[in-house]
């Protein structure tokens, strides 16, 4: 027959410092060991993550911006100029409406497609032609910057309009417009820098071997992500 015996001051205090296995640890350690977790669950990268968590952000963003557009057009009273004139352009004495923004919409639609070939050949670890088609696009991203300052340009000089004002209609079209299409803007140059950074990296020497090639996929979902808001921006202010 055996005794029992009580645990000793030493033994409490040793399976006192034990941690259960799935204990999480406090602080910061902790939120990272849980995310660490999640990650795994889903088998997503970090970086795939962050962007995903990013861009759900700027949707909000971009949902709030355009949102408040449309509460404005419907409730002001004034009259809305007619935007068929307005962006329109003068080619050979003839009045063609939305000329300049069909070809600012087809060149980022264009370098939705070179992005994605991109990402294509990135799969394939072909770092040349991941790197010439991260630069076509970034190319054609940059054209589409310098048509919108085109645009601008007609706006604020020939046609007067303002964010303050707008002489053509309702004052808060300039408002409206300026805000949207020049955050959108900002976006396209960022996504510009950002590509040409992702080719350069490419292009170092024995990236083919032993380079990571999910930045050019992660660099893709941010292209196309500002390519997807410009159809809504489009169809908002020049469409409606």
């Amino acid at each position: 027959m055996t005794v029992p015996t009580l645990p000793t001051e030493s033994s409490v205090g040793e399976s006192a410092d034990i941690a259960p296995a799935d204990a999480v640890p406090d602080g910061w350690r902790g939120i990272v060991t849980d995310w660490a977790g999640d990650r795994e669950a889903f088998k997503v990268p970090w970086g795939k993550a962050m962007m995903w968590i990013f861009l759900l952000s700027d949707t909000f963003v971009f949902s709030s911006f355009l949102i408040g557009y449309m509460s404005v057009r419907i409730s002001t009273t004034a009259p809305w100029p007619d935007t068929s004139k307005v962006f329109g352009l003068t080619v050979g004495g003839v009045d063609v409406p939305l000329l300049l923004i069909a070809i600012m919409t087809f060149i980022l639609i264009s370098s939705s497609g070179t992005m994605a070939m991109a990402v294509n050949f990135g799969y394939r670890r072909n770092a040349k032609r991941a790197a010439l088609l991260l630069l076509a696009t970034a190319l054609l991203g940059a054209a589409f910057v310098s048509m919108q300052a085109l645009e601008w340009t007609k706006l604020i000089v020939h046609e007067g309009i303002r964010p303050w004002g707008n002489p053509l209609g309702a004052a808060q079209f300039g408002a409206c417009f300026f805000t949207i299409t020049g955050f959108h803007g900002f976006h396209v140059t960022c996504g510009v820098i950002y590509l040409l950074l992702i080719a350069r990296k490419v292009l170092q020497p024995g990236f083919t071997e032993h380079g990571n090639f999910q930045i050019v996929e992660i660099a893709g979902l941010y292209w196309h992500f500002v390519d997807l808001v410009w159809v809504f921006i489009f169809a908002l202010f020049y469409l409606w």
